[in-house]
């Protein structure tokens, strides 16, 4: 909770804000939900009409209004406004439809509410620190309405999504993630805290728009950039010695140096990073169930070597090592394409997390190459026949028929992950990866589609989304007081995820997803903070429990969305 609310278990909460300020509260407010008995205690008369309403009842005239809007950008911006307002109500509106609205309050149109974010920006959520405050960010951190916060999701909008560069506009990502981490994993919204590490942009754009909010300089780099972020992490790590601090959208090589850092130093994870390698590694052994090659005999073709490439790379390195390869035999079996080409050692440009995977210099001596200094996608996919196809490029279109038909004519079941967002990103359009391979593919893609139909079928197309992932650890840190994010935890939560899988049930034949409905998501992020807690207990990062304490600081950690019973606090506390 804030410093204006003291929960007690399941008894009422004690609140010491009153009229205006408690309806200026998102976190507290309840709008026409205020019974006659709050209104009195808490000096709303006057300020709310006279009819008293239930959440039910705001619900059904929030979706019929939400309805009638034009399309979903324009629903994204009225819940957004509705979040701004009243948490409780924005979250039970999400708990109607998950699968529906997921794709309006993130996937696929946050992209859009980033690229315009100065232009819908209407109330103060979280922090924005400046470059200019550096220097005070620790006083800045030390209100005491930041007390209860235990999850952070922070980004300096260098690289969001597949849009690139989007300075201060990117605080919509932590917004919308941690709504996930809300709508999906039951966290207290007054736990969540979205920063927007502002440290200037390169869109030029955005540098000329005159409603800008960001600051309106070029983008730091360098020694003053890694300050600027070294001050940021010591004033979070001594204002909450327990907190999941969450990077998102950083430049891939800002990412994996900051990860690099740090994840020994406090609990954090970057889960463009490890999120998606965990989710990937997770729908990849469920394809191994549902027919695809085995682990031992995967090739993986990886096309974009940036931190979500490397980060998916190191985690399935780590889980063939596991089941008895060499660490230098696994590492042999991934084949990373990025601008340059075909990652090889020696090549000029090849950073920390694509050296491990790096290709011998000479690996195409015996392949036929236009130009052997630059070894296309297409030349490595005919030489390589891999069994795996993983895109995280942002170049939409990237996989043609060209490109997929060497997989197609030597895999029995080819497993295609085209995983770039927003949607005009992706890789591949599913429908045509089906075509492709004959109905063969096993087939993933970052952000929802409908199924598709091949030879009077119907197939789904699993949403490899970070959504399966995130949510459950967040939860595990909350519930399990997890001191540090390790490999090993990311991996349980693959293998928890996996185990989650319809795939694995064959029924008949009949194609079946990868991965759980969406709208299982609570059910999801409960099994994965599960396996992490147990992992962490077994690494010695979290503390011991038995599995009943467990179930029930799990079951003690999850919000749900309802309105309180309200008593009027003698003093602020703190105060």
């Amino acid at each position: 909770m804030s410093d204006t609310a003291q929960s007690t278990g399941h008894h009422a909460l004690q609140i010491a804000l009153s009229g205006r300020e408690l309806l200026d509260c998102p976190v507290l407010n309840k709008g026409n939900a205020f019974d006659e008995r709050e209104r009195d205690l808490f000096g709303l008369h006057g300020l709310l009409p006279a009819r008293v309403a239930t959440l039910a009842d705001q619900v059904d005239l929030a979706r019929a209004r939400l309805a009638a809007l034009p399309d979903d950008f324009a629903r994204h911006i009225a819940l957004r406004e509705i979040q701004d307002r009243n948490e409780t109500l924005f979250y039970a509106i999400i708990d109607q439809a998950l699968e529906a609205w997921l794709p309006i309050i993130y996937t696929p149109a946050i992209g859009r509410a980033c690229r315009e974010f100065s232009h819908i920006w209407t109330r103060p959520r979280g922090l924005f620190l400046s470059y200019e405050d550096r220097g005070r960010i620790a006083e800045i951190l030390s209100h005491p309405q930041w007390d209860a916060v235990r999850v952070i999701v922070a980004s300096d909008g260098g690289s969001i999504l597949g849009i690139g560069d989007q300075g201060a506009n990117g605080m919509g990502i932590p917004i919308g993630k941690l709504s996930l981490y809300t709508a999906c994993g039951g966290l207290d919204p007054a736990r969540a805290l979205p920063i927007l590490l502002d440290m200037g942009t390169d869109n030029t754009a955005l540098l000329e728009d005159p409603e800008y909010i960001g600051w309106r300089h070029r983008r730091v780099r360098g020694a003053q950039y890694d300050a600027f972020i070294a001050e940021f992490v010591a004033a979070v790590a001594a204002r909450w010695p327990n907190i999941a601090l969450h990077w998102e959208d950083l430049s891939g090589t800002d990412a994996l140096r900051i990860l690099g850092r740090y994840r020994t130093r406090m609990c954090t994870y970057n889960d463009d990073i490890q999120g998606t390698a965990a989710v990937t590694a997770g729908a990849l052994l469920a394809a191994i169930r549902a027919g695809a090659a085995p682990l031992a005999t995967q090739r993986i073709v990886i096309f974009g070597a940036g931190g979500a490439g490397c980060g998916i790379a190191d985690l399935l390195a780590r889980m063939m090592v596991a089941e008895g390869m060499t660490a230098m035999e696994a590492r042999s079996r991934f084949f990373m394409v990025d601008i340059d080409g075909l990652v090889r050692t020696g090549m000029d440009g090849v950073t920390e997390g694509q050296r491990p995977f790096a290709q011998p210099a000479d690996v195409a001596s015996g392949w036929t190459v236009r130009d052997p200094a630059h070894i296309t996608l297409a030349e490595v996919m005919e030489n390589v026949s891999p069994t795996m196809l993983i895109g995280t490029s942002g170049q939409g279109g990237a996989f043609t028929r060209d490109i997929v038909a060497p997989m197609a004519a030597r895999s029995a079941r080819p497993v295609i992950f085209a995983l770039s967002n927003p949607t005009a990103n992706i890789e591949a359009m599913p429908q045509d990866l089906l075509e492709w391979t004959h109905g063969r593919a096993l087939i993933g893609t970052g952000g929802p589609f409908a199924p598709v139909s091949y030879a009077g079928s119907s197939r789904p197309v699993d949403q490899i989304n970070n959504s399966y992932v995130f949510p459950g650890v967040g939860l595990a840190v909350v519930a399990g007081g997890i001191t540090r994010m390790t490999d090993g935890m990311f991996l349980a939560a693959a293998h928890a995820l996996a185990g989650l899988s319809p795939a694995a049930a064959h029924d008949d034949g009949k194609p079946l997803p990868l991965l759980p409905p969406v709208s299982d998501l609570r059910t999801v992020a409960m099994a994965v903070a599960r396996a992490v807690i147990t992992q962490g207990q077994a690494e010695g990062v979290a503390p011991q429990a038995t599995p009943e304490a467990m179930e029930a600081a799990l079951k003690d950690a999850v919000w749900t969305a309802r309105y309180r019973r309200y008593e009027k606090a003698a003093a602020c506390p703190g105060s």
